[in-house]
């Protein structure tokens, strides 16, 4: 009646073993590293700059547990912070020799200790937030005004290039802060103007005015245009601080709007604020510019990748922003090539370009830190509109890598730290055991008071705590969840509730025992007329729970996180496991006489059944 096959307590040991395997590197903790990355984003850190790093830490007399590469940095474990300090000046004298111009960010990090077996086995520790780790918190202000001058010089390119197209004659096309102004020599060529540029850019609403030789024709920003062109500009920032701080090898990352114009970015476990900082000021904006080969009267010389120098003409062709898509690729002839796709506006303006500057070379420059590199010069072998392709002496390596960085070079709108704050290692260590001793005062506590109300069961159920809590810290370990202190709130919340099932499942059985059921018949009713309420009780706070994570930002999503999967575990823990443990204890017993479960009485206080008067033990 209350035996489990063989296949049950299988799962269970099988789980058992998985959550002891996930759990265990909680506990090996972290140690210091430096982390090599590159400074600007056309220098990659690949496998091969492991056996430089190597050599460096060699020649400095450092010994690190391990180098590794990572992604697309390079990390170093040591021993302790004085060793960590001394590895990062031997790197950072090394690799960058013109520290005004870095190449590389030696940045210092921590990385767990937990052994690399376990590793293999994608047995790693939950990542830690911000208020537990410790690390760096940035406020940074996307620059409105940046966003709509970027946006005014991709219109005004866009109404030249228009009017071009047409063969209409215009003195000028002046920028203004929220529009352009196109001069035209008469009311004719206005209206005609007009037309077409009401078509061609329906974002700018147009009138007429008289000047003083001519019509001018103005064009202002609507509203609805400026509210896309900000919350575009805050979107693609967004993304690109992604990127970048990728670089950082940041474990799950904080970046997300504040208001209308801000950004929040949190990096738990960063010590090195100003590489940090370095790291999310380095974003950058690319534009696709007509080279102009005099250098004395060009409009900007930029270098290129190879070491030497191009002129720009001023006005840009596109932009990042109207780049949909860049990709490597072969060409029709077999060569290496990066095909790009651009939006419509960009397209056309790219198509009216080509068309009248065949033979010439264009270039595409990516501006980080208000300097330009060239990234790529070819010369332009036809007319092309939105898709075409880049081609030159490449290999499928720099075809890949230009792809990359054509599509992450994009920044909207030029960004400043408004606010910046530390919390130090130490202050995330007091919140790590303050945690730790409320969700062990609260288990120690419920384990008290269960052994002694219950007796055996009562121990049966603390086991079933404890084997919740474990199940519930390997799965956020797998799933490599951010624990806060809000999700240690809700592990302390979640034994409180979990607990909330076994009290039913005892009392039902005490029911039963009353009702004058026998032991191993009361056992097996109150596990099943239990389950009931259980469940019911489970859902609807899995509710409140979704509907947290749903529409819960930062550290309420963190607590409800824990809260959902608290809620599952503990229905697997208290009514299989606890089951399980009874089973085994009592299951074997064919003439059970009587169970520990504490005292069984009646509200009444009339004596029990005849059946069951010794079938408890006080």
């Amino acid at each position: 009646m209350n035996r489990y096959p063989l296949w049950k307590y299988a799962i269970l040991g099988i789980v058992l073993l998985i959550g002891l395997l996930y759990t265990l590197p909680n506990f090996y903790g972290e140690a210091p590293a430096v982390q090599l990355s590159g400074a600007k984003s056309t220098v990659k850190v690949d496998a091969a700059m492991v056996e430089r790093v190597q050599q460096v830490l060699q020649a400095a007399g450092i010994k690190p547990d391990f180098v590794q590469f990572d992604g697309g940095s390079v990390r170093a474990r040591l021993k302790d912070t004085d060793t960590q300090l001394k590895a990062k000046d031997a790197l950072s004298r090394a690799l960058n020799p013109d520290a005004a111009d870095p190449r590389y960010v030696v940045a210092l990090n921590l990385v767990s200790n937990t052994p690399q077996w376990m590793v293999s086995l994608h047995a790693l520790p939950m990542y830690l937030g911000l208020d537990l780790r410790g690390g760096v918190h940035f406020l940074m202000q996307v620059d409105m005004r940046g966003a709509l001058k970027q946006a005014v010089d991709t219109y005004a390119s866009d109404a030249r290039a228009a009017l071009r197209e047409k063969r209409l004659r215009f003195a000028g096309i002046t920028r203004e802060p929220n529009g352009i102004t196109v001069g035209l020599p008469d009311a004719a060529e206005a209206t005609k103007a007009r037309d077409i540029l009401a078509d061609r850019l329906p974002s700018l609403t147009w009138t007429e005015e008289p000047a003083d030789s001519g019509v001018r024709l103005s064009g202002r920003l609507l509203p609805k245009a400026i509210n896309d062109i900000q919350t575009q500009a805050i979107t693609q920032n967004i993304e690109t601080l992604h990127k970048r701080v990728n670089e950082l090898g940041v474990a799950e990352p904080v970046i997300q709007q504040q208001g209308v114009d801000r950004v929040v970015v949190q990096l738990p476990g960063v010590q090195d604020t100003a590489r940090a900082k370095s790291i999310i000021g380095r974003t950058a904006t690319l534009q696709f510019r007509l080279v102009d080969p005099d250098t004395a009267t060009a409009a900007e010389v930029v270098p290129t990748r190879g070491g030497g120098t191009v002129g720009l003409k001023r006005d840009s062709i596109a932009t990042g922003e109207q780049l949909k898509q860049a990709s490597a690729t072969i060409d029709k002839d077999q060569r290496p090539a990066v095909s790009v796709r651009l939006d419509d506006v960009a397209g056309r303006n790219m198509r009216a370009t080509t068309r009248e500057n065949l033979g010439k070379p264009m270039a595409i420059v990516l501006y980080e830190k208000g300097k330009g590199e060239a990234l790529s010069v070819a010369t332009i072998n036809g007319e092309f509109g939105t898709d075409f392709q880049i081609t030159g002496n490449f290999t499928p390596q720099e075809t890949a890598d230009l792809a990359l960085l054509t599509r992450a070079g994009a920044l909207a709108a030029p960004m400043e730290i408004v606010e910046e704050r530390t919390i130090g290692p130490s202050l995330g260590a007091d919140n790590i055991s303050k945690g730790l001793y409320s969700v062990t005062g609260g288990f120690i506590a419920i384990a008290v008071f269960m052994c002694l109300y219950y007796l055996l069961f009562g121990v049966f159920s603390s086991v079933a705590l404890a084997f919740n809590l474990l199940c519930l810290v390997a799965v956020l370990s797998m799933l490599q969840a951010t624990l806060t202190l809000p999700g240690i709130a809700a592990i302390a919340l979640a034994l409180g509730m979990a607990i909330d099932a076994n009290v039913l499942i005892n009392e039902r059985v005490r029911e039963e025992l009353r009702g004058g059921a026998g032991p191993q018949q009361a056992i097996q009713a109150g596990y099943e007329k239990a389950f009931a309420t259980i469940l019911d009780s489970n859902v609807t706070t899995l509710i409140a729970g979704v509907a947290l994570l749903t529409f819960g930002t930062g550290p309420i999503r963190g607590f409800a996180i824990v809260h959902c999967l608290g809620i599952l575990t503990s229905m697997f823990s208290a009514v299989m496991f606890s089951r399980g443990l009874v089973n085994f204890w009592y299951g074997r017993q064919k003439k059970l006489k009587a169970v520990s479960i504490g005292q069984v009485w009646r509200p009444d206080g009339a004596a029990l059944p005849a059946a069951t008067a010794d079938s408890n033990e006080a």
